[in-house]
């Protein structure tokens, strides 16, 4: 952590505890089109001080200007670059500041290069070229996942209870999660995730691919507490990279599978339905690890859950193939993704929310919107629970076919 202590600003609310001095942020690249390029297209958060944008051209003048400048509290770095590349670099980092949060620049699909980048501590990574609302989405969703972690280690000697650790969690957990999602003439797509009091490891994520298909993904991680958070934020950024680089849903599970088993010492597991979403044609092909099936409601209110492809849990057993299959989503029809937290709820009678209710809440008030979706969910669920504490995070994902 940088000796002189810093003030932040807060992504949501533009500051935290009463200070306003920017995040300051390293940008390693070769390309001297690039720093007039970022300062003209961030100038906005940079005139408010919410960023502050520092440069270098290799990665052996950004260890410089990290061993000289404590108080940068991200580095944003090319892979390719001459003298040091971007992979060195991230190794090098921890030496200096381990607390750093690096977001890695790729070429699209270089799969290899985005891999070691993130076993070598990358938090996530963008594509050339560069979409700045995608950068902009990045670097604010790797700020606030910074502030918490921050936030953790400073009262880390202060968790003297369970619940002071789950609190830590779940701060980490929503740090990650989408806050904004994609708009399209043809679909719309919404999710909500409410932590339960001993939080777990739910997430969900919201990928736009090649072709402006959709990426869909819902998980729940095994046990509980920080680590449950800490294997939840590596399946994601796993999950996130694979998917960018490989067309199909099983084979993405396949190869995040092995991936998460190879670095499993805690032998944790996560289960994670995967599908891809062509706007156009309202196909949906998909690949299930062990996770609940999703539920298709169409537009007269009559549901149906999705035919099953087997699949277990990912992290268990390296070489598991996992099968994929595919429907069409019609006008009107909407996919609710949702975890067990759902359909698991307890109420006071220890009685479980179960598939059949959750089918029935749509049957006299069919779905007008994914978000009107979701809220018709846990409105069932809360009504259904009362106060009976839940012991699951509540977590649904649903993407409606408007047209096409």
């Amino acid at each position: 952590m940088a000796s002189k202590e810093r003030s932040r600003r807060s992504d949501k609310e533009g500051q935290e505890q009463g200070h306003t001095y920017p995040y300051k942020i390293l940008v390693v690249d070769d390309e001297p089109d690039l720093q007039p390029l970022i300062l003209q297209r961030m100038r906005r958060p940079i005139r408010s001080g919410k960023y502050e944008f520092v440069f270098a051209q290799n990665g052996i003048e950004a260890l410089q200007r990290l061993a000289a400048e404590p108080d940068i509290d991200m580095v944003v770095s090319d892979i390719n670059m001459p003298q040091m590349d971007g992979l060195t670099l991230l190794e090098q980092i921890p030496s200096v500041n381990p607390n750093i949060r690096s977001v890695i620049i790729s070429a699209y699909g270089d799969m290899q290069n985005i891999r070691t980048a993130m076993n070598r501590g990358a938090f996530d990574f963008v594509t050339k070229p560069l979409d700045f609302k995608d950068l902009r989405h990045t670097i604010a969703r790797t700020l606030r996942n910074l502030v918490e972690w921050r936030e953790a280690l400073a009262s880390r000697d202060q968790l003297v209870v369970l619940q002071n650790e789950l609190d830590v969690a779940s701060k980490i957990q929503q740090s990650i999660l989408p806050t904004e999602f994609p708009r399209h003439e043809n679909y719309e797509v919404h999710a909500s995730m409410e932590p339960a009091r001993n939080v777990g490891g739910d997430f969900y994520d919201i990928l736009m691919l090649e072709r402006d298909h959709v990426g869909l993904a819902i998980a729940d991680v095994s046990d509980k507490g920080v680590p449950a958070s800490l294997f939840m934020m590596s399946s994601r950024t796993l999950l996130k990279g694979t998917a960018i680089g490989l067309p199909q849903p099983g084979m993405v599970l396949t190869d995040v599978n092995d991936l998460l088993y190879e670095e499993n010492e805690t032998a944790m597991f996560v289960t994670v339905f995967y599908a891809v979403y062509s706007p156009m044609t309202g196909k949906l092909d998909y690949a299930n690890g062990g996770h609940n099936p999703p539920l298709v409601i169409h537009a007269d209110g009559s549901s149906e859950f999705i035919p099953p492809v087997g699949g277990i849990a990912l992290g268990i057993a390296r070489g598991i193939p996992f099968a994929q299959g595919s429907l069409t989503l019609q006008t009107g029809d909407t996919l609710l993704l949702y975890t067990d937290g759902v359909t698991e709820a307890m109420n006071a009678e220890s009685e479980e929310f179960g598939a059949e209710r959750l089918q029935a809440i749509f049957l006299e008030n069919p779905p007008t919107s994914a978000q009107a979706t979701n809220d018709a969910v846990f409105a069932a669920v809360h009504a259904f629970a009362g106060d009976t504490p839940q012991s699951d995070d509540i977590t649904c994902l649903s993407i409606s076919r408007t047209s096409g």
